[in-house]
Protein backbone atom coordinates (compact mmCIF):
# COMPACT_ATOMS: atom_id res chain seq x y z
CA UNK A 1 0.00 0.00 0.00
CA UNK A 2 1.24 3.50 -0.88
CA UNK A 3 2.94 5.59 1.82
CA UNK A 4 0.59 8.17 3.32
CA UNK A 5 -2.53 6.07 2.69
CA UNK A 6 -3.52 6.19 6.36
CA UNK A 7 -3.53 9.99 6.26
CA UNK A 8 -5.58 9.95 3.05
CA UNK A 9 -8.17 7.62 4.59
CA UNK A 10 -8.50 9.90 7.63
CA UNK A 11 -8.99 12.85 5.26
CA UNK A 12 -11.63 10.81 3.40
CA UNK A 13 -13.74 10.49 6.55
CA UNK A 14 -13.41 14.19 7.42
CA UNK A 15 -14.22 15.42 3.90
CA UNK A 16 -17.29 13.20 3.81
CA UNK A 17 -18.60 14.59 7.08
CA UNK A 18 -17.81 18.14 5.95
CA UNK A 19 -19.82 17.79 2.74
CA UNK A 20 -22.78 16.51 4.74
CA UNK A 21 -22.60 19.57 7.01
CA UNK A 22 -22.68 21.75 3.88
CA UNK A 23 -25.87 20.03 2.73
CA UNK A 24 -27.56 20.46 6.11
CA UNK A 25 -26.70 24.16 6.06
CA UNK A 26 -28.04 24.76 2.55
CA UNK A 27 -31.20 22.78 3.38
CA UNK A 28 -31.81 25.21 6.24
CA UNK A 29 -31.46 28.22 3.98
CA UNK A 30 -27.87 29.31 4.67
CA UNK A 31 -26.57 31.10 1.56
CA UNK A 32 -23.26 29.96 0.05
CA UNK A 33 -21.48 33.30 0.51
CA UNK A 34 -22.51 33.59 4.18
CA UNK A 35 -21.48 30.00 4.85
CA UNK A 36 -18.06 30.36 3.25
CA UNK A 37 -17.30 33.61 5.10
CA UNK A 38 -18.38 32.18 8.44
CA UNK A 39 -16.35 29.05 7.87
CA UNK A 40 -13.32 31.11 6.86
CA UNK A 41 -13.56 33.31 9.96
CA UNK A 42 -13.37 30.16 12.10
CA UNK A 43 -10.83 28.29 9.96
CA UNK A 44 -8.21 30.98 9.38
CA UNK A 45 -7.39 31.98 13.00
CA UNK A 46 -7.38 28.33 14.03
CA UNK A 47 -4.85 27.19 11.42
CA UNK A 48 -2.64 30.26 11.94
CA UNK A 49 -2.54 29.56 15.67
CA UNK A 50 -1.93 25.85 15.08
CA UNK A 51 0.95 26.52 12.66
CA UNK A 52 2.56 28.94 15.12
CA UNK A 53 2.04 26.71 18.18
CA UNK A 54 3.55 23.65 16.48
CA UNK A 55 6.55 25.58 15.12
CA UNK A 56 5.59 24.54 11.61
CA UNK A 57 5.79 27.91 9.85
CA UNK A 58 8.04 27.99 6.80
CA UNK A 59 8.65 30.99 4.56
CA UNK A 60 9.38 31.24 0.86
CA UNK A 61 8.02 32.10 -2.54
CA UNK A 62 6.28 28.72 -2.60
CA UNK A 63 3.46 30.21 -0.50
CA UNK A 64 2.17 31.62 -3.78
CA UNK A 65 1.18 28.09 -4.80
CA UNK A 66 -0.99 27.75 -1.70
CA UNK A 67 -2.38 31.24 -2.19
CA UNK A 68 -3.44 30.18 -5.68
CA UNK A 69 -4.97 27.06 -4.15
CA UNK A 70 -6.96 29.31 -1.81
CA UNK A 71 -8.42 31.20 -4.79
CA UNK A 72 -9.42 28.01 -6.59
CA UNK A 73 -10.81 26.42 -3.42
CA UNK A 74 -13.01 29.46 -2.81
CA UNK A 75 -14.45 29.20 -6.33
CA UNK A 76 -14.84 25.44 -6.02
CA UNK A 77 -16.66 25.44 -2.69
CA UNK A 78 -18.89 28.36 -3.67
CA UNK A 79 -20.17 26.51 -6.72
CA UNK A 80 -20.39 23.27 -4.74
CA UNK A 81 -22.71 24.94 -2.24
CA UNK A 82 -24.80 26.38 -5.08
CA UNK A 83 -25.21 22.93 -6.59
CA UNK A 84 -26.21 21.46 -3.21
CA UNK A 85 -29.16 23.84 -3.04
CA UNK A 86 -30.58 22.29 -6.21
CA UNK A 87 -29.74 18.57 -6.05
CA UNK A 88 -29.27 15.61 -3.70
CA UNK A 89 -26.04 15.52 -1.71
CA UNK A 90 -25.78 11.78 -2.42
CA UNK A 91 -25.34 12.69 -6.12
CA UNK A 92 -23.61 16.08 -6.04
CA UNK A 93 -20.94 15.19 -3.46
CA UNK A 94 -19.69 12.10 -5.32
CA UNK A 95 -19.30 14.09 -8.54
CA UNK A 96 -17.56 16.95 -6.69
CA UNK A 97 -15.11 14.63 -4.98
CA UNK A 98 -14.18 12.98 -8.27
CA UNK A 99 -12.08 16.11 -8.83
CA UNK A 100 -9.14 13.81 -8.21
CA UNK A 101 -9.17 13.03 -11.94
CA UNK A 102 -7.84 16.56 -12.54
CA UNK A 103 -5.26 16.34 -9.74
CA UNK A 104 -3.97 12.94 -10.79
CA UNK A 105 -3.69 13.93 -14.44
CA UNK A 106 -1.72 17.09 -13.58
CA UNK A 107 0.57 15.20 -11.18
CA UNK A 108 1.40 12.60 -13.82
CA UNK A 109 1.84 15.08 -16.69
CA UNK A 110 3.60 17.93 -14.86
CA UNK A 111 5.42 16.18 -12.00
CA UNK A 112 6.17 12.94 -13.83
CA UNK A 113 4.56 10.72 -11.19
CA UNK A 114 4.41 7.12 -12.42
CA UNK A 115 1.34 5.96 -14.27
CA UNK A 116 0.33 2.67 -12.64
CA UNK A 117 -2.06 0.24 -14.39
CA UNK A 118 -4.51 0.44 -11.48
CA UNK A 119 -4.78 4.19 -12.01
CA UNK A 120 -6.34 3.50 -15.39
CA UNK A 121 -8.81 1.10 -13.77
CA UNK A 122 -9.64 3.73 -11.14
CA UNK A 123 -10.15 6.39 -13.81
CA UNK A 124 -12.53 4.19 -15.79
CA UNK A 125 -14.54 3.38 -12.67
CA UNK A 126 -14.64 7.05 -11.63
CA UNK A 127 -15.95 8.14 -15.03
CA UNK A 128 -18.55 5.38 -14.90
CA UNK A 129 -19.58 6.59 -11.45
CA UNK A 130 -20.07 10.15 -12.73
CA UNK A 131 -22.23 8.96 -15.63
CA UNK A 132 -24.35 6.75 -13.38
CA UNK A 133 -24.80 9.37 -10.67
CA UNK A 134 -25.75 12.15 -13.10
CA UNK A 135 -28.92 10.21 -13.90
CA UNK A 136 -29.29 8.45 -10.59
CA UNK A 137 -32.69 9.90 -9.65
CA UNK A 138 -34.36 9.86 -13.04
CA UNK A 139 -36.50 6.87 -12.20
CA UNK A 140 -37.98 8.53 -9.15
CA UNK A 141 -38.12 12.04 -10.49
CA UNK A 142 -36.57 13.49 -7.35
CA UNK A 143 -33.40 15.52 -7.19
CA UNK A 144 -32.25 15.05 -10.78
CA UNK A 145 -29.52 17.52 -11.67
CA UNK A 146 -30.73 20.45 -13.76
CA UNK A 147 -28.59 22.48 -16.13
CA UNK A 148 -27.65 25.17 -13.61
CA UNK A 149 -26.67 22.69 -10.90
CA UNK A 150 -24.77 20.57 -13.41
CA UNK A 151 -22.71 23.54 -14.57
CA UNK A 152 -22.05 24.56 -10.97
CA UNK A 153 -20.84 21.12 -9.91
CA UNK A 154 -18.61 20.75 -12.97
CA UNK A 155 -16.96 24.13 -12.27
CA UNK A 156 -16.54 23.13 -8.63
CA UNK A 157 -15.00 19.79 -9.55
CA UNK A 158 -12.47 21.24 -12.00
CA UNK A 159 -11.36 24.08 -9.74
CA UNK A 160 -10.89 21.93 -6.64
CA UNK A 161 -8.90 19.38 -8.62
CA UNK A 162 -6.56 22.15 -9.77
CA UNK A 163 -6.33 23.54 -6.22
CA UNK A 164 -5.15 20.21 -4.82
CA UNK A 165 -2.45 20.11 -7.47
CA UNK A 166 -1.31 23.64 -6.51
CA UNK A 167 -0.99 22.47 -2.92
CA UNK A 168 1.16 19.58 -4.12
CA UNK A 169 3.42 22.04 -5.92
CA UNK A 170 3.82 24.12 -2.76
CA UNK A 171 4.76 21.07 -0.71
CA UNK A 172 7.25 19.95 -3.36
CA UNK A 173 8.91 23.39 -3.10
CA UNK A 174 9.45 23.15 0.65
CA UNK A 175 6.28 24.36 2.36
CA UNK A 176 5.16 22.59 5.51
CA UNK A 177 1.55 21.32 5.43
CA UNK A 178 0.62 23.84 8.13
CA UNK A 179 2.10 26.78 6.21
CA UNK A 180 0.42 25.64 3.00
CA UNK A 181 -2.94 25.49 4.73
CA UNK A 182 -2.43 28.84 6.49
CA UNK A 183 -1.56 30.52 3.18
CA UNK A 184 -4.65 29.03 1.58
CA UNK A 185 -6.79 30.19 4.50
CA UNK A 186 -5.60 33.81 4.37
CA UNK A 187 -6.47 34.12 0.67
CA UNK A 188 -9.75 32.24 1.08
CA UNK A 189 -10.84 34.42 4.03
CA UNK A 190 -10.05 37.66 2.21
CA UNK A 191 -11.99 36.54 -0.87
CA UNK A 192 -14.98 35.28 1.12
CA UNK A 193 -15.23 38.51 3.12
CA UNK A 194 -14.89 40.81 0.12
CA UNK A 195 -17.41 38.74 -1.82
CA UNK A 196 -20.03 39.08 0.93
CA UNK A 197 -19.44 42.84 1.06
CA UNK A 198 -19.88 43.11 -2.72
CA UNK A 199 -23.08 41.03 -2.69
CA UNK A 200 -24.66 42.48 0.46
CA UNK A 201 -23.08 45.92 0.79
CA UNK A 202 -22.09 45.01 4.33
CA UNK A 203 -20.35 42.26 6.30
CA UNK A 204 -22.93 41.00 8.76
CA UNK A 205 -23.47 37.23 8.63
CA UNK A 206 -26.70 35.94 10.21
CA UNK A 207 -26.31 34.31 13.61
CA UNK A 208 -27.84 31.07 12.33
CA UNK A 209 -24.73 30.19 10.31
CA UNK A 210 -22.38 29.63 13.24
CA UNK A 211 -23.70 26.26 14.39
CA UNK A 212 -22.86 24.95 10.92
CA UNK A 213 -19.68 26.86 10.11
CA UNK A 214 -17.80 26.19 13.35
CA UNK A 215 -18.20 22.44 12.95
CA UNK A 216 -17.45 22.58 9.22
CA UNK A 217 -14.26 24.58 9.81
CA UNK A 218 -13.08 22.08 12.44
CA UNK A 219 -13.73 19.06 10.25
CA UNK A 220 -12.19 20.61 7.13
CA UNK A 221 -9.09 21.79 8.97
CA UNK A 222 -8.50 18.20 10.04
CA UNK A 223 -9.24 16.93 6.52
CA UNK A 224 -6.78 19.29 4.82
CA UNK A 225 -4.05 18.63 7.39
CA UNK A 226 -4.42 14.87 6.96
CA UNK A 227 -4.32 15.17 3.18
CA UNK A 228 -1.33 17.53 3.09
CA UNK A 229 0.67 15.43 5.52
CA UNK A 230 -0.13 12.42 3.37
CA UNK A 231 1.18 14.25 0.31
CA UNK A 232 4.56 14.66 2.00
CA UNK A 233 4.78 10.85 2.15
CA UNK A 234 3.34 9.66 -1.14
CA UNK A 235 2.26 10.56 -4.70
CA UNK A 236 -0.57 13.03 -5.29
CA UNK A 237 -1.90 10.89 -8.14
CA UNK A 238 -2.83 8.21 -5.58
CA UNK A 239 -3.40 9.99 -2.25
CA UNK A 240 -5.58 12.89 -3.42
CA UNK A 241 -8.01 10.49 -5.13
CA UNK A 242 -8.30 8.43 -1.94
CA UNK A 243 -8.93 11.53 0.18
CA UNK A 244 -11.60 12.78 -2.24
CA UNK A 245 -13.55 9.53 -1.96
CA UNK A 246 -15.20 10.95 1.18
CA UNK A 247 -18.38 11.19 -0.87
CA UNK A 248 -19.08 7.58 0.10
CA UNK A 249 -19.56 8.80 3.68
CA UNK A 250 -21.63 11.77 2.48
CA UNK A 251 -23.89 9.67 0.27
CA UNK A 252 -24.61 7.18 3.05
CA UNK A 253 -25.47 10.02 5.45
CA UNK A 254 -27.66 11.67 2.81
CA UNK A 255 -29.69 8.50 2.32
CA UNK A 256 -29.83 7.53 6.01
CA UNK A 257 -30.47 10.95 7.59
CA UNK A 258 -32.02 13.08 4.85
CA UNK A 259 -34.10 10.28 3.31
CA UNK A 260 -32.74 10.95 -0.18
CA UNK A 261 -34.07 8.44 -2.72
CA UNK A 262 -32.22 5.21 -3.40
CA UNK A 263 -32.26 3.90 -6.97
CA UNK A 264 -30.46 1.05 -8.68
CA UNK A 265 -28.47 3.55 -10.73
CA UNK A 266 -27.34 5.46 -7.64
CA UNK A 267 -26.23 2.22 -5.96
CA UNK A 268 -24.33 1.22 -9.11
CA UNK A 269 -22.67 4.64 -9.25
CA UNK A 270 -21.54 4.44 -5.64
CA UNK A 271 -20.31 0.89 -6.19
CA UNK A 272 -18.20 2.08 -9.15
CA UNK A 273 -16.79 4.90 -7.02
CA UNK A 274 -15.89 2.48 -4.21
CA UNK A 275 -14.21 0.26 -6.79
CA UNK A 276 -12.15 3.24 -7.92
CA UNK A 277 -11.13 3.84 -4.28
CA UNK A 278 -10.04 0.22 -3.89
CA UNK A 279 -7.97 0.39 -7.07
CA UNK A 280 -6.29 3.59 -5.90
CA UNK A 281 -5.52 2.27 -2.44
CA UNK A 282 -3.43 -0.52 -3.94
CA UNK A 283 -2.00 1.36 -6.93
Amino acid sequence: MTGGTGYALAALACYGLGDFIYKRATAEGVTPHHFLMGQAWCFCPAILLYAWATGSVTFGIAVLWSGLAGLFIFVGFYYFLRSLAAASVSIVAPIFRLNFIVTAALAIIVLGEPFRPLLLVALALALAAIWLLLGADESGGHGAIGGGALLAILVATLTLGAANFFHTMGLRHGLSPETALASQAVVFTALATVFVHVVEGTVAPPAAIWRHTVLAATVLMAAFLFMLHGLTRGPASVLVPIAQMGFVVTAVLGVAMLREPVTARKVAGLAAAIGALAALAFA
